[in-house]
């Protein structure tokens, strides 16, 4: 079983963007983080990430050709605008999880709401790098269940 984890806009920046919010750790370490947790779990992962928000949307579309099993995404701050990448989620037949380093609730007005969420089965925020650990496990109990 295959998991696409998408990162999103400035999402490459992690460990040098507002240490406050995102803390200290890398794309690349979080990523690796993943990997080493998809053995673990006995699931394959991708990592993509993209600054381009038709190159997300036409990955998301490459996901849905490939049946992957499951989509995790931090889509950054398209998560509170950008109905072109829900609408191409929503073509998904897996489960899709959202994911945030930062707990968007705690933050900023704008950023507690996401376009996102409505299709999404289910939202972890807040535990920073964590909270994509979090997501890869709850994606894999979903396609278990």
């Amino acid at each position: 079983m295959k998991v696409l984890v998408l990162n999103g806009i400035n999402l490459n920046m992690f460990g040098k963007r507002d240490p406050t919010h995102y803390g200290t750790a890398t794309l690349e370490q979080i990523n690796t983080s993943l990997l080493e947790l998809a053995k673990e779990l006995r699931v394959e992962v991708e990592c993509f990430q993209t600054n381009f928000e038709g190159e997300m949307v036409e990955r998301i579309h490459k996901a849905h050709a490939e049946s992957v099993g499951a989509v995790l995404i931090n889509a950054g701050a398209w998560t509170h605008y950008s109905y072109g990448i829900r609408d191409a989620l929503a073509i998904l037949k897996c489960p899709v999880v959202e994911v945030h380093m930062s707990n968007i609730h705690a933050r900023e007005e704008f950023r507690h709401h996401s376009v996102l969420a409505q299709i999404a089965l289910g939202q972890i925020c807040g535990f920073g790098p964590d909270s994509y650990l979090l997501a890869l496990r709850a994606a894999v109990a979903a396609l278990k269940n």
